[in-house]
């Protein structure tokens, strides 16, 4: 057979990852896996065990579906780039009163590089995932796309990846769904793979306690962040917090107060180490401003752009108007107001089915 070329694909264990190699192996792609060791769970504590993409079971896993089918697999040891520039990150952010998506992040600066790097030296001319999205070339630029499943669509936390990454990279899942995966894994023979557990967790924190991995990992936490003030707008103080980096925009659970009424996070003041806290009402917002701009779908935005915009991951997004203040910044209005604009987090950018781009929220306006 013929092969249509080779392409370096990422093998978490799972059956996304999985199914995504086999499929391009049958489809006469000369593939070789890769398997990302990022985190090392049992040097950092924790009340769950190693499990997901870092784990030996999952390697051994997506190694023992490359030799099955006839083709190389490798593991590449990234634990230290990954420590460098997405833990410290999201340790940083947190002490610094904001939200962070470590995924976007990973995937942007760590994942697509990495493969990238190591495809060149294996001379791949393409790179695979087994993300449920989309990709098409059209007026001269690569254009990402949700991917035909909604519930898993991935298209979100990919808005970093530039034109270069597009070019070479295949979703060989695009136009499937989680369950067509499964069903044609189970097919072809590939039972326990097709009913191998999901982790929704980030992947360096298992147990889900991120609050945990904090003291774990900033042994004097308490005292550069610690006890303080929970107040209101006006200033009213109305109990104690245990420490502004434990919470979040939008948060309402866990904040062990009672006033007769719910109350939210609002904004977090690092300098006096003061958690506001208000209504559902207050926590609405309709302005923001987004800044470490990546656009895919054009070079630059046209002048009140109408967008779909996303500020979380299971987010359905609202119509907003964008205006691009230069290459690194833009202004989101919605046209409604939303809920929870949390500074860290990921806003991205739609029109349709595509992602015109994405960036990280920089701070809500009132």
């Amino acid at each position: 057979m013929k092969k249509k070329g080779r392409v370096l694909v990422a093998m978490s264990g799972g059956i996304d990852s999985s199914m995504a190699a086999l499929f391009l192996h049958e489809q006469g792609y000369e593939v070789i896996g890769i398997t990302m060791k990022t985190w090392d769970y049992a040097t950092a504590g924790g009340s769950k065990k190693e499990t997901g993409c870092c784990s030996l079971d999952s390697i051994n896993d997506a190694r023992s579906l490359a030799v099955a089918n006839g083709f190389p697999h490798y593991v590449l040891d990234l634990r230290q780039e990954f420590g460098d520039a997405i833990i410290n990150n999201f340790v940083d952010e947190y002490l610094a009163g904001r939200t962070p998506n470590p995924c976007v992040l990973c995937n942007t600066y760590i994942k697509w590089d990495a493969l990238l790097k190591r495809a060149d030296q294996l001379d791949c001319e393409f790179i695979a995932t087994g993300h449920y999205a989309r990709t098409r070339f059209e007026n001269g630029r690569y254009i990402l796309s949700k991917g035909l499943d909604d519930t898993k669509d991935q298209s979100y936390v990919l808005w970093g990846l530039t034109q270069e990454s597009l070019k070479r990279t295949i979703f060989p899942l695009a136009d499937l769904t989680k369950k067509d995966v499964r069903k044609i894994a189970t097919e072809k023979g590939f039972a326990d793979l097709a009913n191998k557990s999901e982790s929704y967790e980030i992947c360096f924190i298992p147990d889900n306690d991120y609050r945990g991995f904090l003291r774990r990992k900033v042994k004097d936490i308490d005292t550069k962040a610690g006890e303080g003030d929970f107040v209101l707008a006006d200033g009213t103080v109305i109990g104690k917090h245990k420490g502004y980096p434990f919470y979040t925009i939008g948060q309402r659970k866990g904040l062990e107060i009672a006033v007769g009424e719910p109350l939210y996070v609002t904004k977090i003041n690092v300098d006096t180490n003061t958690v506001i806290l208000g209504t559902l009402e207050d926590v609405k917002q309709q302005k923001m401003n987004v800044k470490k701009i990546n656009l895919i779908k054009y070079d630059k935005l046209p002048e009140n752009f109408q967008s779909v915009t996303r500020i979380r991951h299971k987010d359905a997004g609202a119509m907003s108007t964008v205006n691009q203040e230069d290459e690194n910044s833009v202004d989101v209005f919605f046209h409604t107001k939303v809920s929870a604009i949390a500074p860290g987090q990921s806003a991205v950018f739609y029109e349709g089915d595509d992602v015109v781009g994405g960036g990280i929220i920089e701070k809500a306006i009132l």
